[in-house]
């Protein structure tokens, strides 16, 4: 049992030793191993390539947003400045990040960290371990937060689903079809149409599937590419994306979800950069721990430029 203890004991230091080089006072990664670590997170989401990754300063962050809306230009006369009534005044609204805590606790076995100990990959394993892990559960947070949900994790802030609620459209329990699709695309502002090719409409997998089938039923040559290959599949010219973290249990019966229309750009995702990685060790067990704590938030831009589908049947 001793002779157990001293190995579990040499190979954990080990370890302990090889991802002390990435930490800075307090566990925090470096700033070199802080930026590597939220390009992972990056990488491995689905959705957060698409939006705006904000590498927050502290555990607030107000981003501020100036915009016109309306007409700007009027009629000028040669020399004569504009009347103070025709005068363009910016909309200067501001988006406030406000990072909520999470943590990940990961146990390690000695037979897992024997072999990346010896090829010198351990750092590497643990973080890109670590990275697909959060990025999934970043994701699913910032899909599907709700402050009144009875998940501790889903409560800590709304995500995009609860955030848009301007623009709704109502698909009554009908599958994926262009009558929803176009239904969202009239229920959009027009002002918020002129960035048309930047738009996306993010949807579940099933949903996209339901709607990549009903192209495929067309008995022609697009039909069958549908069918036969995995073509991106699209509405007027915008790409339909499914984002697997999106709920299909949604509804009266659990059978539905939801879709977004947007510039993805729109979503504003803020990690604070100061992420934490501690570890600690279980020597009899031959067990390391590793405990990840970082902050995270998700806000629209300019919500009212989102377009929500909801009770979209699923099968």
């Amino acid at each position: 049992m001793t002779l157990a203890i001293t190995e579990n004991r040499s190979i954990l230091e080990k370890a302990d030793l090889a991802l002390g080089d990435i930490q800075s006072d307090g566990g925090y990664l470096q700033e070199a191993q802080g930026a590597k670590f939220m390009r992972i997170l990056i990488k491995e989401s689905r959705l957060l390539p698409m939006a705006t990754v904000v590498p927050m300063k502290s555990h607030k962050q107000t981003i501020d947003k100036i915009r016109f809306t309306g007409r700007v230009l009027r009629a000028g006369q040669e020399a004569q400045p504009l009347a103070v009534g025709d005068r363009a005044r910016p909309d200067l609204s501001k988006t406030e990040l406000d990072a909520k805590l999470f943590k990940a606790e990961v146990r390690l076995s000695n037979e897992v960290l024997e072999d990346t100990i010896e090829r010198q990959e351990l750092r590497q394993t643990i973080m890109q371990m670590l990275g697909e892990a959060i990025a999934r559960d970043m994701e699913e947070v910032a899909i599907q937060g709700d402050t009144n949900s009875s998940d501790p994790f889903l409560a800590q802030f709304d995500g995009v689903l609860k955030q848009a609620s301007s623009n709704v459209v109502d698909a009554a329990g009908s599958e994926l079809t262009k009558s929803v699709f176009r239904d969202m695309l009239r229920t959009m502002p027009s002002e918020f149409m002129r960035n048309r090719r930047d738009m996306r409409i993010l949807t579940s997998t099933d949903a996209e599937l339901d709607y990549r089938d009903a192209l495929a039923d067309r008995s022609t040559v697009l039909g069958d590419k549908f069918l036969e290959q995995d073509a991106p599949v699209q509405y007027s010219g915008i790409p339909v994306v499914d984002i697997p973290l999106f709920p299909e249990n949604q509804g009266a019966g659990n059978d539905s979800t939801s879709a977004l229309l947007l510039d993805p750009k729109n979503i504003n995702v803020g990690i604070w950069r100061q992420i934490r990685l501690e570890t600690d060790k279980l020597v009899s067990e031959g067990v390391l721990l590793v405990v990840a704590t970082l902050r995270f938030d998700v806000k629209f831009s300019h919500e009212p430029a989102v377009v929500k589908a909801i009770n979209i049947k699923v099968a």
